[in-house]
């Protein structure tokens, strides 16, 4: 639907960005939003379903072209490395190979460090942490096996956002979600309605409720899902829209 594409956002924190989940066109929409590619600190995927990394490899070529026509001093990608946090090694073995196709293309002058996680802190530099939760989108893994899908919560000395990811139930997120500033639930897999009739029942605390990742409601009724949350949790919900930005 025109407005509200693949999965992805990011945070803005110390004039760099923290990128969440790669969904399709990404980048095109951070352009047309006018963010800099060359100011992306860390790129974290949730989990490897294409809705969430099918825009990862088209990111990382935009940002190796920005790159190669820089000009601007202080702003240069060149001989740093760029944390790639994605649960599965197969899959971003994958995007490289998509990447470097039959001529080897791509050859950035900055590194990628990719990285499997598991549960609690992933990530703590320059004022910004990143801590994850491991949750049931895509079952629960055999003996040995990783988990493969994940919620994540960023926080900054005075501000805290929590992302649902794709998630089997909220209520995984139960203690994840106390006390974020912003709390961004999916609803591919969940009804608005019980989201927030789960919220406002546990008591769960928190600032403002955000539904992105739309699923069938939502694309067909935006206004009308819209009214059906706010008449359980008043105006501090919002739906997503590509390009929204947001004062956390």
């Amino acid at each position: 639907m025109p407005g509200r594409k693949h999965t992805s956002y990011v945070i803005e924190h110390n004039d760099g960005l923290y990128w969440f989940d790669a969904g399709e066109g990404c980048s095109y929409t951070a352009h047309l939003a006018g963010l800099d590619l060359l100011s992306i600190r860390a790129i974290f995927i949730t989990h490897p379903h294409m809705d969430h990394v099918g825009g990862l490899a088209n990111l990382l070529w935009t940002m190796q072209k920005l790159e190669g026509r820089n000009q601007e001093k202080g702003k240069e990608l060149t001989g740093k490395t760029i944390p790639v946090y994605i649960p599965n090694m197969s899959v971003w073995l994958g995007v490289l190979g998509v990447l470097g196709g039959p001529t080897g293309s791509f050859d950035p002058t900055f590194n990628l460090d990719a990285q499997t996680y598991l549960d609690g802190e992933i990530y703590n530099k320059d004022g910004i942490s990143v801590a994850a939760l491991h949750n049931t989108h895509l079952g629960e893994p055999g003996d040995a096996e990783p988990w493969q899908s994940f919620s994540l919560r960023v926080q900054t000395a005075d501000r805290t956002v929590t992302t649902s990811g794709d998630v089997g139930h909220v209520e995984e997120l139960r203690g994840f979600i106390l006390d974020s500033d912003l709390f961004l639930m999916e609803t591919g897999h969940h009804a608005v309605e019980a989201v927030c009739e789960y919220l406002k029942t546990e008591g769960i605390t928190f600032g403002k409720l955000g539904f992105f990742h739309h699923g069938r409601a939502i694309l067909g009724d935006p206004e009308g899902q819209l009214k059906k949350a706010r008449r359980i949790l008043g105006n501090r919900v919002f739906i997503a829209e590509d390009g929204m930005t947001l004062d956390v």
